[in-house]
């Protein structure tokens, strides 16, 4: 089959297309799909680069989320057969592995998948649209649905608005009536952003987000006034303090991941003066794959998927997720 492998960490040039790399096989309990999408994510660039503490076996194919087309069946699997469409959950729950870094992923024409990951795609749901949902918006959704409640009347800050994971996130506030503000790196975007729900914009590239805010919502006193509700931030970094300060009394920071620094400088201040709750969110469950497909089966969510490659062309990918030039989501398509 072809695929594109990884034969040790490194920079993107380092990822070797195989024209006649093994077919996988499945064992007991196991099947092979045929994809037909297999979406990026920014864990990809770390399984890349190396991420400390976790040693990738290798060589691996990387791609985390993906939908396809069941090839083959192994012994043991009931309930499914040959030709079904199917989006899987990219963990191995019994397992504790997740595809595309502890076992081959999606970058192939074939992949091997437990039968417990597989989550059964309607016809009427794209490939690719369907190859959104696992980690970016399942992430989003258990952060912003089961951990954070995002509630009606809300005043919600998304920083990192138009990734994956913002753009699920946007769409889900806008679902719950709240009111969003979206942050992200350029007009163009702040445009789409609104076509997705967001009421109103901040581009962080030229004005910095929390002057912004205290302009816009008061700036948050401690008995209450000012700032608002929730702010979303999965980055870190420079932007975790700044963040702080944008909450209301009582109000939530959520976070999924830190991409831009796990160990920003702390302001504890704030946290008991204004009474804030830190809330993290860790991955998704396999249910809410389910009520995602659910809300795209009803026109509710749209994924957002603004580029589609081909397989040979994923080192080119890479570097349109690496730079931040993506909007949502980059599908590869075997």
């Amino acid at each position: 089959m072809k695929a594109q492998v990884l034969h040790a960490h490194g920079a993107i040039d380092d990822i070797t297309f195989e024209a006649g790399w093994p077919d996988p096989t499945p064992g007991e309990g196991q099947v092979v799909l045929r994809v037909r999408a297999c979406t990026l994510n920014y864990h990809d660039i770390f399984t890349l680069r190396g991420m400390p503490g976790i040693k990738v076996p290798m060589p691996i194919i990387m791609g985390i989320d993906l939908a396809g087309d069941i090839a083959e069946i192994g012994a043991g699997v009931e309930g499914w057969r040959v030709g079904d469409r199917v989006v899987i959950d990219p963990i191995d729950r019994k397992r504790g592995k997740l595809q595309g870094e502890m076992m081959d992923g999606g970058l192939a024409e074939y992949v091997r998948v437990e039968a417990d990951q597989l989550v059964a795609l309607p016809d009427a749901i794209d490939y690719a649209d369907a190859a959104a949902l696992p980690c970016a918006y399942g992430t989003a959704y258990r952060m912003m649905i089961t951990r954070g409640r995002i509630a009606a009347g809300e005043k919600v800050l998304i920083l990192g608005a138009s990734g994956g994971v913002g753009t699920c996130c946007v769409q889900l506030a806008r679902m719950a009536g709240a009111h969003v503000i979206a942050a992200s790196s350029s007009d163009a975007k702040l445009a789409k952003l609104a076509d997705l729900g967001a009421d109103e914009g901040i581009n962080y590239a030229e004005q910095d987000f929390m002057p912004q805010v205290h302009e816009r919502f008061g700036k948050p006193r401690v008995w209450g006034d000012g700032g608002v509700d929730v702010v979303v931030n999965f980055t870190g970094g420079e932007t975790w303090v700044p963040s702080i300060r944008c909450l209301t009394r009582g109000g939530r920071l959520l976070t999924c991941g830190a991409t831009a620094g796990y160990d920003p400088t702390e302001d504890i201040r704030y946290i008991w003066t204004f009474e804030h709750n830190i809330m993290g969110s860790n991955g998704w469950e396999k249910s809410d794959i389910t009520a995602l497909l659910e809300l795209v089966g009803t026109g509710k969510l749209r994924p957002v998927v603004e580029e589609r490659l081909p397989l040979e062309e994923t080192r080119a990918a890479f570097r349109i997720l690496e730079e931040r030039r993506v909007f949502g989501k980059i599908a590869i398509i075997p």
